[in-house]
């Protein structure tokens, strides 16, 4: 398993950030898959997701000033994958923070390297995102 973390400062407060994230809006601006549905339960909020010739279903939790969210089931790219959103107050703004942890279930040499190669440009391109439309 791999770990990745990633932050960066956004001018808008945490709270306008509240506005703008939801969990579609993550995997939207993470850019790997398209959105098919989102359905709320028990569970938290659940976004099945789509890319090429792929479908699988995300978990969304709330946390303290963001978002935590996993891979649900079996069925998906990774053998697992939890991510923590952050955004905390910083100079009139927000350090948005992300973290994951990521692991493959292929039986190469380097799967996990490559899969936290990845992952990092989920990562990048999300805060670089957030911080366009902040």
């Amino acid at each position: 398993m791999r770990e990745i973390e990633r932050s960066r400062f956004v001018p808008s407060t945490p709270r306008e950030l509240e506005g703008l994230l939801d969990p579609a809006r993550i995997v939207k601006l993470e850019g790997s898959f398209s959105v098919e549905a989102t359905i709320e339960s028990d569970e938290g909020t659940l976004v099945t997701v789509s890319g090429p010739g792929l479908t699988f279903t995300l978990r969304f939790e709330p946390i303290d000033r963001g978002f935590y969210y996993t891979q649900a089931g079996e069925a998906g790219p990774f053998e697992s994958m939890e991510t923590w959103l952050t955004a905390a107050p910083e100079n009139e703004g927000s350090r948005v923070s992300v973290r994951s942890s990521v692991s493959i279930a292929v039986p190469l040499p380097f799967s996990d390297r490559l899969a936290a190669w990845k992952r990092r440009g989920e990562l990048d391109r999300l805060l670089d995102r957030i911080a366009a439309e902040a």
